[in-house]
């Protein structure tokens, strides 16, 4: 069951009021081998670019810890001796909470001087299975927290700096001592009771805009907020090209049958393939000529979310995720085709290998590529660049 299940782990954040660089810092790491999911949120001392510099080297240091199992307080002692030292404070500090999920098994969280996490369930709150709390001989001022979970189907983990729990500090009788854990906790369970499948982005999202607001839209300190969860994964279908085999045809349409939300077909060929097979008509809307920036506008096809030009649409998306540029800025075929990818965990690519002599001709830019090609280049974008699992089939 465990091995079914899809770990969606993202996080926003916003910078402190009138600094160049967020003091916070977010690392994430999947290693897919061992079904574990590590994660490090770390805030350095004070703010701006010094801040993050300490930050940065926390996370770097206590993801490669977890990763190697090292010993919590061994980890621990050796992060907190490696950092520089304030030349202010005459300390070297950098709060962090550090995430080893397994699936199907022990999730352990290590805490130093953050807000402690939420776990909920739905939107109810779990308490550990084990909590406790050790002190390092070379730093006895520091408390560290270490908590063991049980993470099921559904679970959401919420971590996050104290700019989100001291936001509003001070800022009337309500917030006398900020928005603190509580006030956070019962926001998320207020927005995943209106929508139970929340993605972690839109709530990790939520919860930072709702700090900001609280302290009336400025940060006075850098927010950052993390959520994990676990769930069945969201999959969307892309279909490209014809098979190299045209007695495949049958076959390969089937694949377009995944619902409306949820499959795109990119080429024109590819979609009078679908057309002959399930007796399905494509309409193009004329009006979205204009949005189409020198491409064919997309076209409807019933139980498909959209039909598109195919390889000079994919080289344009492809080009974006490399570069990550909004995608609000691209041409609608290519928006649309990136928003769904973004909103989906896993990516199927049906591709058909079948030649387009049209592909060939002279005039078309340079940096064309063969379907196969292209699309091998979106699936490693998307896996590096935004932890989405693809899958190519070809035809």
């Amino acid at each position: 069951m465990y091995s079914q299940l899809f770990v969606e782990m993202e996080s926003f954040q916003f910078t402190k009021t009138g600094q160049a660089a967020c003091g916070d810092d977010i690392q994430i790491k999947v290693l897919k081998d061992e079904n574990r999911y590590l994660a490090v949120l770390s805030d350095g001392l004070g703010s701006g670019v010094k801040a993050h510099v300490l930050a940065n080297m926390t996370t770097t240091m206590a993801l490669r810890y977890l990763q190697s199992n090292m010993d919590t307080l061994q980890s621990v002692e050796t992060i907190m001796d490696s950092l520089p030292v304030c030349e202010v404070r005459k300390i070297s500090y950098s709060t962090f909470s550090m995430i080893d999920l397994r699936l199907g098994g022990i999730t352990r969280i290590v805490e130093m001087g953050n807000p402690p996490y939420i776990q909920l369930r739905g939107d109810r709150e779990v308490p550990p299975l084990k909590h406790e709390t050790i002190v390092s001989n070379h730093w006895p001022d520091r408390q560290v927290e270490c908590y063991e979970l049980k993470m099921e189907p559904g679970d959401r983990l919420i971590v996050c700096s104290d700019g989100v729990t001291q936001s509003g500090l001070g800022e009337g009788p309500q917030y006398r001592f900020g928005w603190r854990r509580s006030g956070e906790m019962a926001y998320a369970q207020e927005k995943i009771a209106a929508n139970p499948e929340i993605s972690s982005y839109a709530l990790a999202r939520s919860i930072a805009y709702q700090a900001y607001r609280i302290s009336r839209n400025t940060c006075k300190d850098d927010i950052s907020c993390m959520v994990i969860y676990m769930r069945k994964p969201r999959v969307m279908r892309l279909l490209t090209g014809p098979p190299f085999h045209k007695d495949h045809d049958n076959e390969f349409a089937r694949r377009a049958d995944l619902g409306e939300a949820h499959t795109i077909v990119c080429g024109g060929t590819t979609a009078n393939i679908l057309e002959r097979v399930t007796g399905r008509k494509v309409e193009i809307d004329i009006a979205k000529l204009q949005l189409s920036d020198n491409l064919p506008p997309p076209g409807r096809l019933p139980e498909v979310a959209m039909v598109t030009e195919g390889i000079l649409t994919l080289t344009r998306v492809y080009q974006a995720l490399e570069n990550n540029e909004p995608a609000d800025k691209l041409p609608t075929a290519g928006r649309k085709i990136i928003e769904m990818m973004m909103q989906h965990d896993k990516i199927e690519f049906i591709v058909g290998t079948k030649v387009n002599e049209a592909h060939q001709d002279p005039s078309l830019p340079q940096d064309l590529e063969l379907r196969r090609g292209i699309i091998r280049r979106i699936s490693a974008a998307l896996n590096q660049k935004f932890r989405k699992e693809t899958e190519i089939t070809f035809f």
